[in-house]
């Protein structure tokens, strides 16, 4: 339940920060990658009670996320426009929910060091890849570096610095192979 609340009043705060922030900061504040945090972060704070609670809170806190920032839309602005939009990201926040709920409970894990590894990555991987699609897709290049800025530093979330050393790697496959299949299914839609 906390973790729904949490995304609520994240959800209201990212919708309003895009109204105030400067430039390429407003951008941000509206990012996938930024919302993936939430659900990492419920993930690894639930992680006592195991897995299952992990992937609920993730799934919870991003729902929670797409719910306030529409519904602030439509209730504190002149409304959100088409209502399919909070549809869709409906639709991403029940596979990014629970993901990212995993992964942060995996980077809490005490004693596989691949699950650490594995968790960090993938939080670090979501940021490689909203990167490369802000620089090779849309020519953002503030978000951009702001993206690689973020990618390089959450490895040193590690516990040891063979850890953080192995996330980087691991976190760029799998920024370049997301990469891939998201311009792949975004292709897919606009043919």
């Amino acid at each position: 339940m906390l973790a729904l609340v949490g995304g609520l009043l994240l959800g209201v705060l990212t919708n309003l920060a895009q109204g105030v922030l400067p430039g390429a900061w407003n951008q941000l504040a509206n990012s996938g990658a930024v919302w993936t945090v939430a659900a990492f972060c419920a993930g690894a704070l639930l992680s006592r009670w195991g897995m299952v609670v992990s992937l609920v809170g993730g799934l919870c806190a991003e729902c929670g996320l797409v719910l306030g920032y529409y519904g602030w839309a439509e209730l504190g602005r002149d409304g959100m426009g088409d209502w399919s939009w909070p549809l869709v990201w409906l639709a991403m926040a029940f596979l990014a929910g629970p993901l990212f709920g995993a992964a942060g409970a995996w980077w809490r894990a005490s004693g596989r060091r691949w699950q650490r590894v594995a968790g960090l990555a993938v939080l670090a991987g979501v940021f490689g890849q909203e990167g490369l699609h802000y620089a090779l897709v849309l020519d953002y290049e503030a978000q951009a570096w702001v993206c690689g800025a973020v990618f390089a530093l959450v490895p040193l979330l590690g516990r040891t610095w063979p850890e953080r050393a192995i996330t980087l790697p691991v976190a760029a496959v799998l920024a370049v192979l997301a990469h891939v299949v998201v311009g792949s299914a975004l292709g897919g839609l606009s043919a």
